[in-house]
């Protein structure tokens, strides 16, 4: 079942002391250019360098005490973050990653102490793989996102924002999986149901886009810049997204780069493709002209080489 705003807020006095209160910063140029006022979340400063950490530490403090290992598959993020929250735990962490992950999230599970293991850059590769590690190691399978304890744990982040700014119209926030942007609607519907929240999505990954106008869970057609929103929805996530988004909004490649490109320059904080998602959407979408508007910049895990090839087209 989907978690509420009980358990979104049972996750906050969990992680007081595990995880950051993330800075909520501003920018006078990103305002003009949007047209609006714009409050963003910086999860680029969580630890491990991502708002994962999160839904990650809730999960493994939620696990019975009997559980001595656990296991997941990523493109990095969740996966350096489950591997944290385990070995803060003392407990492993094995961790399935396509081969096509990034060179800096791989390093980042690794430095964490998670173990990992490479497969094909394929879901079904994910998933088979991980049932032979899990069958193997007897590890506690911790979903990256289509779990009640993840989400409550991602909701958080939503809820310092709401603590720290009033009046906000809309909140927007990236989507993958779905884990994040599921506790920011149940977080947001909670405490300002008259806030609208919005979800933001590559228009070469755009499952979600089509899966929220269809009604059903669409499969994946992931080919963006974007790595950490490759994964479908999944039952969860998506009966979330239907109760609580008020609509899905897709930006191409190049507001991609041009967003990225914007926030480095313009806000001096390094913010990761994915990230920079939601801030082409508000400056894209005329809906947030004239509106207090929080934006949750979900990650900074970014791989320089890759990068600079990718701003240099």
């Amino acid at each position: 079942m989907l978690p509420g705003l009980d358990e979104v807020r049972a996750a906050a006095e969990r992680l007081a002391g595990r995880t950051h209160r993330t800075p909520v910063l501003t920018c006078s140029a990103m305002d003009a250019m949007a047209g609006a006022s714009l409050f963003f979340k910086c999860e680029n400063f969580q630890k491990t360098g991502a708002f994962k950490f999160r839904g990650a530490s809730n999960a493994v403090e939620l696990l019975e005490e009997s559980e001595r290992g656990v296991a997941t598959h990523s493109s990095g993020n969740h996966g350096a973050a489950l591997a944290a929250a385990a070995k803060a735990r003392g407990i492993s962490a094995h961790i399935v990653v396509p081969e096509n992950a990034t060179m800096v999230k791989l390093a980042a599970v690794e430095h964490y102490g998670g173990q990992v293991i490479l497969c094909k850059p394929t879901l079904e590769a994910r998933e088979t793989t991980l049932e032979r590690v899990v069958a193997e190691t007897g590890a506690f399978f911790v979903p990256p996102f289509d779990h009640p304890h993840i989400i409550a744990g991602q909701g958080t982040a939503a809820l310092e924002l709401l603590e720290e700014v009033d009046g906000l119209d809309a909140v927007i926030a990236p989507v993958g999986g779905g884990g994040l942007v599921s506790g920011t609607g149940i977080a947001v519907r909670g405490l300002r149901p008259k806030t609208d929240v919005f979800a933001a999505e590559p228009e070469q990954a755009d499952d979600a886009a089509r899966s929220f106008l269809s009604g059903k869970i669409e499969p994946a057609n992931s080919n963006t810049i974007a790595d950490g929103l490759l994964t479908s929805l999944g039952p969860l996530t998506f009966q979330a997204i239907r109760e609580t988004v008020s609509d899905v909004i897709r930006v191409s490649e190049a507001e991609i780069v041009a967003a990225l490109r914007t926030a480095w320059e313009r806000m001096k904080i390094v913010i990761e493709p994915s990230s920079a998602v939601p801030v082409a959407a508000v400056l894209k979408d005329k809906r947030f002209k004239g509106k207090r508007v929080g934006v949750i910049l979900t990650g900074g895990n970014v791989d320089l080489k890759g990068l600079a090839k990718i701003l240099a087209d």
